[in-house]
């Protein structure tokens, strides 16, 4: 026992020296810490006491402010070197957040650090010989034992480069919508100068074909030729501007409930002619009850009539064509298109939405783009939606889209009819109705008073530009006026203002007639407030039927067929 103490005794020492050893160690790792931020040439940091002075100012801070330590400690606060307006604004933004009255200073620097809130901000740096740059700044209280504050610790960096990146990419984004923007007048620009020619070449050949007396054999072949081959370009003009619209993104859809059921009749109410002339038999769905697809109505409708007609072109005599739908797993409507053609080869499959790819039909009976379907496949998916195919050669081909199906439909109201009641005057029974049409295009005037002298019960008034339309209205006070888009002097949209803000002419509805026809062009004059909105080249029975709606609206001020009839 009596040999015992000195061998523990060494035992503890040895032990307090290896605690000391890394007391040591550890206040040696701790010091080279502090010494490698505090000599950070990256970050600028500063200490201060607890009334805002600074206390410390190291190599970073030096280098990006261009002040020495010996200027600044014990002599400014950190506000000093920052953008006095920024502060300001700090402070209030702070006054706003925290319901607490804010001095601007260094007091709207600190104030969130001060009760224990994490704060990194950004301001900006006014360096010693005046220039500035922006910087992300990082505010900390320093305490005591006791948790009284004793003091604050900011560290910056220089935020110059993720700034001038922000900067680059807003360029950039300004650049690019310059750019579609002159991409879409281009493209309204080019659908109006195409559409322009084409409105008479199409006009006049149906005046011809419905004419009296009525063409010669001959002449009416020669006619069926110019309106086959001028309402094909027409559908090309539309499906390559459509195209351009989807790539560009210029092209806005309207994402609502739409009731299948009514579109799928109007598709097939409209390719019903073109199956019965090709020998196919139709089959559409019977809908229990309504079924709503969260989609555009109208482009819902344009990629079915695409589906349905290709369906139709490239079938086989006496063949079929049948449209069914059913419920996904995914809450998804899917409509398919299954007809009895030829079916497509696995080749054929892996181009099919390549543009202007026919798959070797360029030589075939059937005209066509080989742009519908590319159009078809960028819309539904715009519509948050998905297409496919499948098909086996012999057999025929099975086309289907998938929609979001709309589970709730608000306030839906059900569409008026659809087909206008065409209203016929009565020689000496019908007071002459008076229309004015405002128009520069010679060729397309001449189409509209060869349409209106069909008619016993209109007279034709016109002028070649805006302003003169503006005074023969207000002269006259015609029942209807049409008016084209692009006048010299005044354009139409400005003349229907001026229309509008004058009590004599402000009831008087007026229709858009124009070869501006994109959609962003559509949406513009019906907002600015025309009545109805044609585009050229003028199908004759829209335009007569769309003439007859605007005459009935200016005598009853109903501008429903159904209403009228009810009241």
């Amino acid at each position: 026992m009596p040999g015992s103490s000195p061998s523990g005794s060494n035992a503890g020492g040895l032990q307090i020296v290896e605690q000391e050893a890394l007391r040591q160690r550890a206040l040696l790792k701790a010091e080279a810490l502090q010494n490698a931020i505090l000599e950070s040439a990256s970050f600028a940091i500063i200490a201060t006491d607890e009334t805002g002075i600074i206390q410390l100012f190291n190599v970073g801070a030096e280098r990006m402010l261009g002040y020495e330590a010996r200027e600044v400690v014990n002599r400014i606060n950190p506000s000093d070197i920052h953008d006095p307006t920024e502060v300001m604004a700090r402070a209030k933004a702070l006054s706003i957040e925290l319901g607490t009255p804010i001095q601007p200073g260094f007091e709207a620097m600190t104030f969130k650090a001060s009760r224990g809130i994490e704060d990194i901000y950004e301001l900006t740096y006014i360096c010693k010989d005046g220039s500035r740059f922006p910087a992300i700044i990082s505010v900390t209280a320093l305490r005591d034992e006791d948790q009284a504050v004793i003091g604050f610790l900011l560290i910056g960096s220089d935020n110059s480069a993720r700034k001038q990146v922000e900067l680059d990419l807003q360029n950039a984004v300004l650049e690019a919508d310059k750019a579609n923007l002159a991409k879409s007048d281009f493209l309204s620009s080019m659908s109006h100068e195409l559409r322009t020619p084409l409105g008479s070449i199409l006009g006049f050949a149906q005046l011809i074909e419905s004419g009296s007396p009525p063409p010669t054999p001959a002449q009416k072949r020669s006619v069926e030729q110019i309106l086959k081959a001028g309402w094909y370009l027409l559908g090309l003009i539309n499906e390559i501007l459509d195209l351009a619209m989807v790539e560009s993104g210029h092209m806005l859809l309207s994402l609502e409930p739409v009731l299948l059921g009514e579109v799928l009749e109007e598709c097939h109410n409209m390719v019903g002619p073109k199956a019965e002339q090709h020998g196919i038999r139709l089959g559409f769905p019977q809908f229990v009850g309504p079924c709503h697809v969260q989609g555009d109505r109208v482009r819902i409708k344009q990629v079915m009539l695409n589906l349905l007609s290709n369906a139709i072109k490239y079938n086989r005599s006496r063949g079929w064509v049948e449209v069914s739908c059913m419920v996904s797993p995914q809450n998804q409507i899917r409509i398919q298109v299954q007809d009895s053609g030829m079916g497509l080869t696995s080749a054929q499959l892996a181009r099919l939405f390549e543009p202007f790819n026919r798959l070797g039909q360029e030589t075939g009976a059937e005209t066509g783009t080989g742009i519908g379907l590319v159009t078809a496949k960028r819309l539904v998916e715009l519509m948050n939606g998905s297409i496919g195919v499948h098909s086996v050669v012999g057999e025929g081909s099975v086309f289907w889209i998938d929609l979001p199906r709309a589970t709730t439909v608000p306030g839906l109201v059900e569409p008026p009819d659809a087909v206008s009641e065409r209203v016929r005057a009565v020689d000496g029974l019908q007071p002459i109705r008076t229309l004015l049409y405002v128009e520069d295009n010679p060729a397309n005037l001449m189409l509209v008073e060869d349409l209106i002298s069909r008619r016993s019960d209109l007279r034709l008034l016109s002028a070649r530009d805006g302003h003169t339309g503006i005074q023969i209205a207000r002269k006259t006070q015609p029942d209807v006026i049409l008016m084209d888009i692009n006048l010299p002097g005044i354009c139409g949209i400005t003349a229907l203002q001026l229309l509008r803000t004058d009590p004599t002419t402000t009831r008087i509805p007026v229709v858009a007639l124009s070869a501006n026809a994109l959609p962003r062009d559509i949406r513009r004059g019906l907002d600015a407030g025309f009545f109805r909105y044609l585009t050229k080249p003028i199908k004759v029975t829209e335009f007569m039927d769309t003439l007859d709606t605007a005459l009935r609206f200016a005598k009853t001020g109903i501008d429903d067929p159904q209403a009228e009839r009810s009241s």
